[in-house]
Order: structure tokens, then sequence, then C-alpha cells
């Protein structure tokens, strides 16, 4: 398995970092883990993008999760030679707002239809609400999702993603529950969003703060790794954004509670899985 961070940032833009969004490359194709915004430019740099994508799986339907699902799907329809489907798969509402995004597009489908008269169907997105169990089955590889904590926005899910015997797990926006530690347990890779809450506190604004109560900081997703005995702790989704010369602070703070390896990750940061020996 290869996994690509293509996005790493937060509701606060940043010229360097696209939203949050990581590919999972398996042995039967790409994974598409939350569409944040820049989703398709950053997969076009690692020569991925909406055709290529098996299954789309959303953690929660907060806008920096979702805003570039319209891109995906439009850009899948329009650039396929024949009617291709698309799998999203997401937490409860997931269905509701891709039957919304594509009342949206409306107006742009039509432009479309009527241009291309080899264009003669309209995009066919296959909507599945998730809470927990196998929610991805083909060859090897096995997608398992279980509730996590993201109060008051409810209900969320986190992944884990098994092939070849190695297995990775995107906990989305969450703080410390039994779902992700399930999920997490033995784990070869853990991605994990995360806030630095002594910056935040140091900030004291309202708006910042309010996100302490429902985002895991950074020692509190090294304690998650620890308990489950991650290999590495890949940290992303950065709340205030890292600034330049600080980045091993991030790292330090995590390593304080994870004895395993740390990376705090950039766009595009690529992390490759050898097959497990058997």
């Amino acid at each position: 398995m290869q996994v690509v961070i293509l996005g790493t940032g937060s509701p606060i833009p940043a010229a360097d970092r696209a939203g949050p969004s990581t590919l999972v490359r398996t042995s039967v194709g790409d994974l598409l883990f939350d569409a944040g915004r820049g989703v398709l430019l950053r997969a076009a740099g690692v020569l991925s993008g909406a055709v290529a994508f098996q299954a789309v799986f959303l953690t929660h339907l907060h806008s920096d999760h979702t805003t570039d699902l319209n891109d995906i799907i439009t850009t899948r329809w329009a650039m396929s030679l024949t009617p291709s489907p698309l799998s999203v798969v997401g937490p409860v509402g997931t269905a509701g707002l891709v039957a919304a995004t594509e009342a949206m597009l409306g107006l742009d489908m039509g432009y479309r239809l009527a241009h291309h008269d080899d264009l003669t169907w309209r995009p066919d997105t296959v909507a599945t609400d998730v809470t927990d169990g196998v929610v991805f089955q083909r060859g090897d590889v096995r997608v398992v999702a279980a509730p996590t904590d993201h109060a008051p926005v409810h209900p969320t899910v986190g992944y884990r993603v098994e092939d070849g015997g190695r297995s990775v797990v995107i906990a989305g926006d969450t703080v410390p529950c039994e779902g992700l530690d399930r999920l997490a347990d033995g784990a070869d890779l853990l991605v994990h969003t995360v806030v630095r809450r002594d910056q935040i506190e140091a900030l004291g604004l309202p708006r910042l703060l309010d996100v302490l109560d429902y985002h895991s900081a950074v020692p509190d997703a090294g304690a998650t790794a620890q308990r489950a005995g991650v290999g590495t702790l890949v940290l992303t989704h950065m709340v205030p954004p890292v600034q330049p010369g600080a980045e091993q602070e991030w790292i330090d703070q995590a390593a304080g509670a994870f004895e395993g390896e740390v990376v705090l990750a950039e766009d595009l940061t690529t992390i490759e899985l050898a097959p497990a020996a058997h």
C-alpha cells in the first residue's frame, strides 16, 4: 500500500496546504478519504484523479472535508467515455449530501449534455450511509468503519484499510474514543487530525477555543497511537497552521506520548507500506 496525504490543511485557507484528503493506493486501485478544497489538484500531482478513484469515503460532513466532492462528481462524469458510477461512502447523511450536490450541479449538467453529443448520461453516484463494520471489500482489500466522536457533529466515522497484511487507519476529526481505538488496534499507520491546545489557548479567540472540545490535541493523538500499538503516526489537518521552523515542536508533543515514528505531514507526503512478510 501507498498512503499519500493529499491535503493537510484546515478550514483556515493556506497557500501551501489543500483541504483535508488522503489517498490510499491499494492492490485494487485508489481509495480517497475526504474531499477537501483542491483535492483533484493534489491528486493530479501523483497521477491520480476522479476517474481513478475506486471509491470515495467521507469521515464526516463538515464543509472543509466535503467541499470538492462536487468537483469529483463532475470531473469523473465529464471525463469518462462510458457511464462510470462513483461510489461515495460516509456517515448517515451522505446520501442526502450527494443528492443535494447533484441537484446543485443541475445547470452545469444541462450545459454539458447540450454541448457534447457523446455525453448521453447523467452522473450516477452511488451513495451509501454507514455506521460500523465492513463497508468495502474487493480482492484483498477490506475497508472497515467505526463510529468516532466529533460531537456536536454526529454521526462521524473513521476507517481502517487492510491490504496485503498491512493496515492504515484514517481517523478523521475526533476526540479519543472507543471506535477509533478499535480501528487503530495494531495498525501499521494512523493518519490523525490534530490541534495545538497550547497555542489555541494562548490566542484566546472564542471561535478557535471552540475547536478544542471536539478535536484531539497532539498528545491525545499520540496517546491513541500508543494505546493501539500503532507503528507510525501521521499528523495532519493542523490547527493553527504550522509555523516555519516549528515543525519539531509538533512532533515532540506527539512523541511525548508515543514511542513509534511520528510524521508531520505536508501536502503530498507519501508513505510506502510493503506487503507483510509471510
